[in-house]
């Protein structure tokens, strides 16, 4: 059987990450790192689309990689409407969304147009995989209790899908039969109810609900808040702040780095053991909410992100959970095989690539 190369392709607000692989096989992995002034000079992120796509251009050339050889270019999906999870073709409904950041501007937008611009000079396909905006939830899931605020699924779906796929493999399950938990644990903390290839709830990782994270706040007492927020001594963007960036264990502790906490503990900081102990608490607790979601019938708990790699904090989440399903852990975030995979799939005609809606006709 013929051999893919794919460039997949994960802008970030100040680096670009590309990798070049044959099939499964990593050819190159690298982080481009970008220079405050460099990309500060373009008034909007999307506007940094040629420098960047020439960037990638150059270092691979640097590399020695031919790009006439590639099969397909995958781009990170960006700030879309809400979709349904999978590997999607890169067309102009999508382009054009990306471009006029319809969602608001990321530069995880620049990936669906960067796979476009290289993939259209070599005639052949680009593509993007469940970004961000992945919406699969069940109709209760979206009931908040408040009409004008109903809930909303923004969760880390690219690594969430891939670890999910993972997990039904080493089950000997396929990922449409399975009933699984996956959790992530980075920055952001979301734990979704994965039934039969859909993700039918999860807590916005954003700025939502669930655990409080490493940087953000979770779920928070909701009157309380709006006494906070009435109080005239914050600026909206202070509120946003102490729940997106400042909150979680930033607050408590001034880190947003579990690594330093776990020295902390282990150096007898009491009250470092308890709020990291709190955190794992709350990751558990959100779990154990999911388990109801799919009526105790659970394959199996994934864990998975940056903090997964702590066996201590793995240990903590798994001793209230265990009795539920067995926990897997699959440690990092894997974004760039997580592309390539669903790329792969399309190529080995194991998937049909799907349309992104034109919403305007």
């Amino acid at each position: 059987m013929r051999t893919h190369r794919i460039l997949v392709i994960n802008p970030g607000s100040t680096s670009t990450k590309i990798g070049v692989f044959d099939d499964e096989d990593v050819v190159l992995e690298k982080t481009i790192r970008h220079q405050p002034d460099e990309v500060n000079q373009y008034k909007r992120v999307i506007d940094q689309y040629e420098f960047r796509k020439q960037v990638i251009l150059d270092v691979l050339d640097q590399e020695g990689i031919n790009i006439s050889k590639l099969s397909a270019v995958c781009g990170r999906g960006g700030l879309l409407r809400p979709i349904e999870g999978g590997t999607y073709e890169v067309n102009n409904a999508m382009l054009e969304d990306l471009r006029n950041g319809y969602n608001g501007e990321h530069a995880s937008n620049l990936g669906g147009i960067i796979a476009h611009e290289i993939a259209k000079g070599l005639n052949i396909g680009a593509y993007i995989v469940d970004p961000v905006v992945v919406d699969e939830l069940h109709d209760l899931a979206r009931v908040s209790g408040v009409p004008e605020i109903p809930r909303k699924s923004i969760f880390h779906a690219l690594n969430q899908k891939a670890v999910a796929r993972r997990a039904a493999k080493d089950l000997q399950q396929s990922y449409k039969e399975s009933r699984l938990i996956v959790t992530h644990m980075g920055g952001g903390i979301t734990v979704g109810a994965h039934a039969n290839g859909r993700v039918i709830d999860v807590n916005n990782g954003l700025h939502g609900d669930g655990p409080f994270s490493p940087e953000r706040a979770g779920t928070v007492p909701a009157g309380d808040l709006v006494s906070l927020c009435f109080s005239g001594q914050y600026y909206r963007d202070e509120v946003m702040k102490k729940l997106v960036g400042q909150g979680g264990l930033m607050a408590y502790l001034d880190t947003n780095d579990a690594r330093e906490v776990e020295k902390m503990v282990e150096h007898g900081d009491k009250k470092a053991k308890l709020v990291f102990d709190a955190m794992a608490y709350q990751i558990a607790k959100e779990i154990g909410s999911m388990s109801a979601v799919l009526e105790g019938k659970v394959d199996a708990i994934a864990l998975t992100g940056g903090l997964a790699y702590g066996k201590g904090f793995v240990e903590e989440i798994s001793k209230r959970i265990h009795w539920i399903a067995d926990v897997l852990v699959y440690p990092g975030e894997n974004e760039l095989e997580a592309l390539n995979e669903g790329t792969l799939r399309i190529l080995n005609n194991e998937e049909v690539p799907k349309q992104y809606p034109n919403f305007a006709e």
